[in-house]
């Protein structure tokens, strides 16, 4: 999903500044399926508000700048539903550490070794956050997507675990 899709669904739970939408696609497990940065945020904000999918208004704060605070329209949820049941792009995988096994042969063994180590420590921390998610209050589309992650991530440890001497095995038998 493209970043003004990602804003105006999240938008659709209730109205937010641009860092409580970051903070909400953080924390709600969405990095997990598509990116989002404040540097693409706040543009697709402007842009949607520009076109009337969105209406911002400003809340004072002492001390501090006024926040914006973003709410859909009833064309942004009309733009919403429609991006939703247009056919959906193929999913698009891509993994640095996928990219560094295709070449793991030409790499030491404790390489491979630290690579496996990384990426399983990174995964397990995401299936944590799913973990802590899932105990939430969550609507039925949201316990989907965080299962669906869950399953997705559980199977890549579950992998690297089983294979994990075979892979290693691949690593340059240099000396080390």
């Amino acid at each position: 999903m493209d970043v003004r899709t990602i804003c105006l669904g999240i938008l659709t739970r209730a109205n937010a500044t641009g860092y409580e939408i970051k903070k909400t696609f953080e924390e709600s497990g969405l990095q997990h399926f598509a990116e989002a940065s404040f540097g693409s945020i706040y543009p697709a904000l402007s842009r949607l508000t520009d076109e009337g999918l969105v209406s911002v208004r400003e809340e004072a704060q002492e001390k501090r700048p006024d926040r914006k605070v973003y709410s859909i329209t009833s064309a942004g949820r009309s733009t919403f539903l429609a991006a939703l049941m247009k056919p959906l792009p193929e999913d698009r995988h891509r993994s640095s550490f996928a990219f560094a096994m295709l070449f793991s042969d030409l790499l030491p063994q404790a390489r491979v070794r630290a690579l496996v180590d990384g990426y399983i420590g990174q995964t397990e921390k995401k299936l944590v956050q799913l973990e802590q998610n899932a105990s939430e209050q969550l609507l039925p589309g949201e316990r989907f997507a965080a299962e669906f992650g869950h399953a997705m991530y559980k199977a890549i440890v579950d992998f690297l675990r089983t294979r994990r001497a075979e892979i290693e095995q691949q690593g340059l038998q240099a000396a080390e």
